[in-house]
């Protein structure tokens, strides 16, 4: 992951912005209640979760990566924005990761991944992972590439030539294996707008 971002994580954010859809909505319906702690996973260069401290400004943030080299972009970004007492960072695989040890804390209230299911090749372990740590009545939310099914042909295949030679892959998967996580885990959205470009979806941990 750093031989890949080493160079692209100082012009990560402005070559995005124009394809990765619906990050500002999934930060928008996040809604954390008053004190509920916030995790990241695959945090990049804390564009997310600035966006978040902005829009949430009552909850604690905190963000995994396993690119050293865009954590030091985060935390550089981070500690420009005045928001390093509210932002905690921490090197870690999204498949195996212990918040009790990265961070002191227990569970979360809400867990999201923005653009990273598809970058991350165990991406079923991860969504298992992360459902360990979300507390009872939690929420789970997910934005990624969808399967362009309503794109046109040309378009998909060119599309996901391109995305692989970036390591992403569109998991399209991801309804299947969410309603198959264990823990008590209730899918109530699950959407793939803009023509299938996208896939959006939110889940719960139902209360014990």
């Amino acid at each position: 992951m750093d031989r890949i971002y080493r160079r692209q994580r100082h012009v990560y954010d402005l070559s995005r912005k124009y394809y990765l859809l619906g990050r500002d909505r999934l930060i928008e319906g996040l809604d954390p209640p008053a004190g509920g702690r916030v995790l990241e996973i695959g945090c990049g260069t804390a564009r997310n979760l600035i966006a978040v401290a902005h829009r949430h400004p009552a909850a604690p943030l905190f963000g995994i990566d396993l690119s050293r080299e865009m954590l030091d972009t985060a935390r550089r970004r981070v500690e420009r924005e005045g928001l390093a007492g509210r932002i905690r960072l921490a090197h870690a695989d999204a498949t195996r990761f212990d918040p009790a040890l990265l961070f002191g804390v227990p569970a979360f209230s809400r867990i999201f991944f923005s653009y990273t299911l598809s970058m991350i090749p165990e991406w079923e372990r991860a969504l298992a992972q992360s459902v360990l740590w979300l507390k009872p009545g939690g929420e789970l939310h997910i934005v990624d590439f969808g399967g362009q099914e309503r794109l046109p042909r040309w378009f998909r295949g060119g599309l996901r030539r391109w995305l692989a030679t970036f390591h992403v892959r569109p998991r399209d998967g991801l309804e299947t294996a969410l309603a198959r996580l264990p823990g008590g885990i209730e899918v109530h959205t699950f959407e793939r707008p803009h023509r299938g470009y996208a896939q959006y979806a939110v889940c719960s941990r139902l209360p014990v």
